[in-house]
C-alpha cells in the first residue's frame, strides 16, 4: 500500500505520536517508574536540567517510551525522531549514514569520504564513526535525546547539524534489582526471530554499585535471492542461462535462497559505580556488541516484491568494544567532569558487484562489452567471467578526552567550559576480485585482485570550548558560548590497478583493465619519482618503494618527503559560536531565540586531479517556544528555523565510480519542528512532527566552476538551482496514542502508534535521482494490547500493521550502473513479548 499525504491526518487524529513523554518499561526494574507526564531531566548542555527549560529543539524518548515502542536499534528510534533522517548504504545493519533538519547532500559514507555531519554520543563518550553510524542495541537506556541544529559549541565538529545522545542508565544503591524481556515474533515473508534481553543492578558495598546488561536478538530475513542469469557479450539476451554465440554466462542457482537478509546481534554492557569521596564518582564501563548480517537488504523491484538476483555470498560482521570512564566531583561548589573513552570497531564484509559487470558490458558494446575492451584473462589468455565480488574490512579505533567545569546551576551567572581531544583512525581494506585473473594483470603480489584500496586514516580534533549564562532579570536569560578547534587529518596508503611488471614495467596489458594512469604506476619509486613520471621521462628508477600501508603494493597515496613518504593531509583551525535569548514570561512558558554555527572538517581527496575539499559551516536561525499547560497535563514544544549551509562538502561516484568529494554551492533550509504531550491519565497522545523544505542557492557543477555557471568544455549543470536537497522528506511524523485501564492487581492497556514521511529525492543530481529513483512516500501503522502486573508482563504486538513496503532509501551499486535496490522497511511482524522483573 502506498500512503499518501491526506490520509495521515486522519492517522494522526488517531494515532498520535510518543516523543515526549517518559517511557513505559513493561518489565520495568525497581525502583518503580515515574508516573507518565512527569519531567523529563535531560543533560544536552552538559548539566542536568528539565526538557522544558533547555532552550534547544530536542525530543527525548525515556526508558518507559523506548519500551512501549519496542526499540532495539537505531532504525526503531529514527523512525519516531521526525527531524532525523538516514540514508541506508545497502540497508545492513551499522550502515546508516544520519541526518537531521535536511542536512543532507547524499552519496556521504565511503570510508575515505567526509565526516558525518550528526554527532552521536554514548553517554559522555562520542561514537560517531565513518562509513556508517554504530548501530548500538537499545536495552536499558535511560533516554535518547535528538538534539536538532548545530551543536558544535559544546559537542563539536561532527555535531554540525546535530547530536543524537544514548544515555545509558546508571549503577545505583538502591538494592539489588533486575529485569528480563523474552520475544518471539514472525515476520511477513519471513521466519521466526526474536530476542532475549537482561538487566541486573547490585550494590557491592555503601560505595560501590554494578549494573550489568545483556541481549541476544535474531532477525529474520525477508527478502529471497531468487535464481537468475547474467550473459555477457557477445551474448545478445543479457539475462540467458545458456550460451549461444560463445560468450560467459553466470548462474545464481547455488546461492539461491528465501528470506536471507538474517541478522544476529549479541553483546553486554557493565558499569561500575565507585563513590571515592562525598561528592566524587568515578564510574567505569565496557560495552561489547557482534552483529553478523546475510543477504542484502535492498530488493531488486525489476526481479520482483522483496527480491533480488544476487551471484556471490553477501555478509556483513560488525564488532565494538568501548571502555569508557567518567569522574564527576566538586571543587568548591564548581563541577568538574572528565570522560575518556577508546572504542575499538572492526568490520568484515563481502559484497556481490555483478551489476558494474552488467552496466560496463553494455556501456562497452560498441567494441565487444567487457570482453572487447578489458583485459579480463587467466594466466593462459582464456576470457574470465568478468563479474566481481569485493571483500573489505574496516578497523576503526577511537579515543576521546573532555576535561569540563561547571559553576552553581543556581547562580545568575553560569559558565560551562572545557577542552576536548579526539583521534581516530580507521585501516580501510577494499579488495575487487575476479576469479584467476592472470597475476601479471593482477595488483602486484595479489594475484585475482583486480582493484584493491588499502589505507590508514587518521582524523584528530582539539577545541576548547565554553557558554556563558547570564540572568539579565529573573525572566530574561541571555546566553554566549564558542569553541576554538583545530582539525589535523591524514590519509596514506595505496589505492587502484596492478601494473604489468613485465619488460620494467612496460608490457601491456598494463592490466586487466588496461589502464595506464591508476594504481602501481602512480606508487613511488626508491628515487623519490612516480613510476609514471620515471616511465614516461624513460629515466629514473622503475624499483617501487616498500608500501606505507601493510599488504599494500606499494604508496601512491602521500608525500614525498625527506626520503620517505607521508600521508597526505588536510589542517585548519576556527571557530564557532552559539547565541541564545530566552525569556519566561510565567513558569511554565518559555520562548527562545538562537544564532548558532556548526562546521565539519575539511579533508583529502584520493585523486590526485581532485584537490583537497574545504570545511563546510552551517548557520543556523532558530526562535522556539516551550509550554506546560492544563496544570501540568499538556506540554507543548515547537521551533522554526532557516539553516545557511555554506560551500556544503558533497560526496559522488566521479569517474569509473570512484569517490570524490568536493565543495558544492550554498544551501538554504528552512523548517519548523514540534512535539506535544497529553495526559489525560488512563490516556496518553503523543505528536511529533517535523517540516523541512532544503534548496541548493546556485547551480550544482558537473566539474568544479567557482562561478557556478557550469559553462566551458566538459561541464554541464547536475543540479539547477533551486533543486531539493536529497534523502530528507518534506514531512516526516509519529504519533502514539495509548490507553491503560487499572484492573484489580494488574493493568490492561492498548497502544496505537503510527509514523509517516513524504517523498524525497535519492540524489541531488536530476539525471542520476531519475535513475534511482524518488524514495517514495509511506506511513505505517503499529499496534500493541497486554497486561503489565507487580512483577511481570505480556503483551501482544503488530507492526507495520498493513505490511506496507516502505522505502526508506534507494540506491545503485556503480556510478553507471542502472539497475536500482530500495531498502525497505520491515514487512508485518507478529509477535509476542514477556518480561519479568525482581
Amino acid at each position: 500500500m502506498s500512503a499518501q499525504l491526506p490520509r495521515f491526518p486522519r492517522l494522526a487524529l488517531l494515532a498520535t505520536s510518543a516523543l515526549a513523554t517518559p517511557g513505559l518499561a513493561l518489565a520495568q526494574a525497581a525502583p518503580a517508574p515515574a508516573a507518565e507526564g512527569s519531567e523529563i531531566i535531560v543533560t544536552a548542555q552538559k548539566r542536568s536540567e528539565s526538557l522544558q527549560n533547555v532552550p534547544i529543539s530536542i525530543q527525548a524518548l525515556g526508558t518507559k517510551k523506548l519500551d512501549e515502542l519496542n526499540v532495539a536499534s537505531f532504525n526503531d528510534y529514527a523512525q519516531q525522531l521526525p527531524s532525523v533522517t538516514f540514508q541506508a548504504l545497502g540497508g545492513t545493519p551499522g550502515t546508516n549514514v544520519v541526518y537531521m533538519r535536511g542536512v543532507a547532500s547524499g552519496g556521504d559514507g565511503n570510508h575515505s569520504g567526509s565526516l558525518p555531519s550528526v554527532g552521536v554520543y554514548l553517554d559522555e563518550q562520542p561514537v560517531t564513526t565513518i562509513g556508517g553510524n554504530l548501530d548500538v542495541h537499545i536495552y536499558d537506556i535511560a533516554r535518547i535525546e535528538s538534539l536538532s541544529g548545530p551543536q558544535g559549541t559544546l559537542y563539536g565538529a561532527s555535531s554540525e547539524a546535530g547530536t543524537i545522545r544514548i544515555i545509558t542508565n546508571k549503577p545505583d544503591h538502591k538494592g539489588l534489582y533486575g529485569r528480563f524481556d523474552g520475544e518471539l515474533n514472525t515476520v511477513h515473508n519471513g521466519t521466526l526471530g526474536g530476542k532475549l534481553e537482561g538487566m541486573i543492578n547490585a550494590p557491592l558495598s555503601d560505595a560501590v554499585a554494578l549494573r550489568v546488561v545483556g541481549f541476544y536478538q535474531k532477525d529474520s530475513g525477508f527478502i529471497d535471492n531468487r535464481q537468475g542469469c547474467r550473459a555477457f557479450l557477445p551474448e545478445t539476451t543479457p539475462t540467458a542461462c545458456t550460451a549461444t554465440a560463445g560468450g560467459i554466462v553466470a548462474n545464481n542457482s547455488a546461492l539461491v535462497k528465501k528470506h536471507y537478509n538474517d541478522t544476529e546481534t549479541a553483546g553486554g554492557r557493565a558499569a561500575l559505580k565507585i563513590d571515592l569521596a562525598e561528592h566524587w564518582t568515578v564510574t567505569p564501563s565496557i560495552m561489547y556488541q557482534d552483529t553478523r548480517s546475510h543477504g542484502s537488504y535492498g530488493y531488486d523491484a525489476s526481479v520482483g516484491d522483496l527480491a533480488v538476483q544476487h551471484f556471490f555470498p553477501e555478509y556483513r560482521a560488525d564488532k565494538f568494544m568501548q571502555a569508557a570512564l567518567t569522574v564527576e566531583g566538586k571543587l568548591g561548589n564548581w563541577d568538574l567532569t572528565y570522560a575518556g573513552a577508546y572504542l575499538d570497531r572492526k568490520d568484515s564484509q563481502s559484497s556481490d558487484y555483478t551489476d558494474y559487470a552488467e552496466a560496463y558490458d553494455s556501456l562497452y558494446s560498441g567494441v565487444g562489452g567487457l570482453a572487447g575492451y578489458f583485459y579480463y584473462k587467466d594466466a593462459a589468455g582464456k576470457t574470465l567471467d568478468p563479474r566481481q565480488q569485493v571483500l573489505g574490512t574496516d578497523h576503526f579505533k577511537k579515543s576521546s578526552q573532555e576535561l569540563r567545569i561547571s559553576s552553581p546551576s543556581s547562580a545568575p551567572l553560569r559558565l560551562v567550559a572545557g577542552l576536548f581531544y579526539q583521534y581516530q583512525s580507521n585501516d580501510i581494506h577494499q579488495d575487487y576480485r575476479i576469479a584467476n585473473l592472470d597475476p601479471a594483470l593482477s595488483v602486484n603480489g595479489a594475484p585475482g585482485t583486480l582493484w584493491l584500496t588499502q589505507q590508514h586514516r587518521i582524523d584528530k580534533d582539539y577545541a576548547a570550548f565554553g557558554e556563558l549564562s547570564y540572568d539579565l532579570a529573573p525572566k530574561l536569560t541571555v546566553t554566549a558560548g564558542g569553541r576554538y578547534f583545530k582539525y589535523d587529518n591524514s590519509l596514506i596508503g595505496f589505492f587502484g590497478f596492478g601494473r604489468n611488471p613485465g619488460s620494467g614495467f612496460t608490457a601491456s596489458p598494463y592490466n586487466g583493465a588496461g589502464s595506464s594512469k591508476t594504481g602501481v604506476v602512480q606508487c613511488f619509486t626508491s628515487d623519490g619519482h612516480r613510476l609514471y613520471d620515471n616511465l614516461k621521462a624513460g629515466t629514473g628508477s622503475t624499483t617501487l618503494l616498500p608500501g606505507s600501508v601493510a599488504g599494500s603494493p606499494c604508496t601512491n597515496l602521500g608525500v614525498y618527503s625527506g626520503g620517505s613518504i607521508q600521508p597526505v593531509k588536510a589542517t585548519g583551525t576556527g571557530q564557532t559560536y552559539r547565541f541564545n535569548m530566552t525569556w519566561k514570561p510565567q513558569r511554565n512558558l518559555m520562548f527562545y531565540g538562537t544564532v548558532s554555527r556548526g562546521f565539519r572538517p575539511g579533508g583529502i581527496n584520493r585523486r590526485g586531479d581532485f584537490g583537497p575539499y574545504d570545511p563546510d559551516y552551517l548557520t543556523n536561525f532558530e526562535l522556539g517556544f516551550k509550554t506546560t499547560m492544563m496544570g501540568g497535563m499538556l506540554r507543548l514544544n515547537g521551533a522554526i528555523y532557516q539553516q545557511n549551509w555554506d560551500k556544503f562538502q558533497f560526496s559522488y561516484l566521479g569517474p569509473n565510480s570512484f569517490t570524490v568529494i568536493t565543495n558544492g554551492p550554498n544551501a538554504r533550509i528552512r523548517g519548523f519542528d514540534m512535539d506535544a504531550t497529553l495526559n489525560l491519565g488512563q490516556l496518553t497522545v503523543n505528536f511529533a512532527g517535523a517540516y523541512t523544505d532544503g534548496k541548493i542557492l546556485k547551480n550544482l557543477c558537473h566539474a568544479i566552476d567557482p562561478t557556478f555557471a557550469c559553462t566551458g568544455a566538459g561541464n554541464s549543470i547536475d543540479a539547477a538551482a533551486g533543486t531539493r536537497l536529497p534523502v530528507t522528506p518534506q514531512w516526516k511524523m509519529s504519533g502514539t496514542a495509548r490507553y491503560t485501564v487499572p484492573m484489580d492487581g494488574f493493568k490492561v492497556y492498548g497502544q496505537l502508534n503510527g509514523t509517516y514521511q513524504s517523498s524525497a529525492a535519492s540524489d541531488l543530481r536530476t539525471a542520476f535521482n531519475a535513475v534511482t529513483g524518488q524514495i517514495a512516500a509511506f506511513g505505517q501503522i503499529n499496534v500493541a494490547t497486554g497486561a503489565d502486573w507487580d512483577k511481570y508482563s505480556i503483551e501482544l504486538f503488530v507492526q507495520n500493521l498493513f505490511d506496507e513496503r516502505g522505502q526508506l532509501s534507494r540506491f545503485v551499486e556503480c556510478g553507471a550502473c542502472t539497475r536500482t535496490y530500495i531498502v525497505p522497511n520491515t514487512p508485518r511482524t507478529i509477535g509476542v513479548r514477556i518480561g519479568g522483573k525482581f
